[in-house]
């Protein structure tokens, strides 16, 4: 007689549970941390703006874990930023010290738990304490996870970011417990200062690496000594200064000294040589930014502006800007691609450089409202829905030149 066919055993039910894990784990999406975090922070821009702006128009959510507005500012920062910069950190930290990358299951793991902070601050308005437990989790994990590939490399010029991504989860926590948003000013203000730590290492090394390799003089392009250590001084003192909510002549005097260095930083890169590239210039334009966003900052001091616009040029226009220009940037470089736009890029850099410009004027009331805040949404949210279509397929799918990662 023929045997009666045998139930899976618990042990088979197992290994196939197993053997699925490892094909998830082994996704191309999971091979490197820009892949996951570089989409999540597209999407991100994507969806934010148009659903903040929906929220504005048919009424709030009571799911939200904050009111609409600081929902808005907290989600820019939480959700879009720490996502652009997991995916970078986690990305460059790896060439700093020769260390393998957070991959498969540990790097989705570590996703999730960013996903988790969103859906909690989208969700948890019924569990706010919990809510606010979710989203300050991410942040530690993250530095953990870089702070100690750099100890053990002893790359201490990088703890410096380390130093700054704390300072973000401080702001972070303080805004959970009092709900000021100046902290969340403060914050952007700490966005700007990652911009020219990270911005001013990548900048110039890449300018000069595409002036030499095109037989151009690479020599103009050089940092002042004094700019990057004073600069980042002075920018830190404004986020102090606006964590603690101080305003008047001293913090205008600090904005309009920090902006100084900037500018000085800029002028020694040489920008006219690369007006050619735009791979480049758009990380210039990410400074030119900053620049103007420390000016209002200053000018807003003396009532000679309206007071958030510097928070729209450095939101808006320099966090928009530079993370485009380094995803866009990234994403070629690290998956063995030549190292240029693909075609209609060069779209996605009007389109966010457009949005950051209508934000300010309407800030500034150079715009009615409704008309301003309604286009450079709508164009904002374009550029990183473009950004999704050109480098979908390049994000996930394995590098072309065979190589792991």
């Amino acid at each position: 007689m023929t045997p009666p066919p045998s139930s899976p055993s618990a042990s088979d039910s197992t290994d196939g549970k197993c053997h699925q894990w490892r094909r998830i784990s082994q996704m191309p999406v999971l091979a490197f941390p820009f892949r996951l975090f570089f989409l999540s922070a597209a999407f991100g821009g994507a969806l934010l703006v148009p659903l903040w702006m929906f929220l504005l128009t048919q009424g709030g959510m009571d799911s939200l874990a904050l009111a609409p507005l600081h929902w808005h500012q907290h989600e820019m920062l939480g959700g879009f930023l720490n996502a652009a910069i997991a995916g970078f950190l986690l990305t460059a930290v790896c060439n700093w010290t020769g260390t393998r990358p957070v991959d498969g299951g540990a790097l989705l793991a570590l996703w999730l738990l960013w996903l988790a902070g969103r859906l909690a601050m989208m969700f948890g308005g019924f569990w706010p304490i919990l809510a606010s437990i979710v989203d300050l989790s991410f942040l530690p994990l993250l530095a953990w996870l870089a702070g100690t590939r750099i100890w053990h490399a002893r790359q201490y010029r990088q703890l410096i970011l380390m130093g700054v991504l704390a300072a973000c989860w401080v702001l972070d926590l303080l805004f959970h417990l009092s709900g000021s948003p100046h902290y969340l000013q403060a914050l952007v203000v700490l966005a700007a200062v990652l911009i020219l730590i990270i911005g001013g290492r990548i900048t110039p090394a890449f300018t000069r690496n595409w002036l030499q390799a095109r037989g151009r003089d690479s020599a103009q392009v050089r940092t002042p000594s004094c700019a990057t250590p004073v600069g980042l001084i002075l920018a830190l003192a404004v986020a102090v200064l606006v964590a603690l909510n101080i305003h008047g002549a001293l913090l205008g005097g600090l904005a309009l000294a920090a902006a100084a260095m900037v500018l000085l930083r800029l002028f020694g890169w040489a920008p006219w040589q690369i007006r050619d590239e735009p791979l480049l210039w758009i990380l210039h334009l990410g400074h030119w930014w900053v620049v103007l966003g420390f000016v209002l900052l200053a000018l807003a001091q003396w009532h000679w502006v309206a007071p958030t616009a510097w928070l729209h040029a450095l939101g808006a226009g320099a966090m928009g800007t530079t993370i485009m220009g380094v995803m866009t940037r990234v994403a070629m470089g690290h998956t063995g691609r030549t190292m240029a736009l693909p075609t209609g890029g060069i779209v996605l850099y009007a389109l966010v450089l457009l949005a950051g410009v209508l934000r300010v004027v309407t800030a500034l009331g150079w715009l009615p409202w409704g008309l301003g805040v309604g286009w450079s949404a709508g164009l904002w949210s374009l550029s990183f829905a473009g950004f999704l279509l050109l480098y979908w397929q390049v994000l996930t799918r394995s590098r072309v030149d065979g190589k792991p990662g």
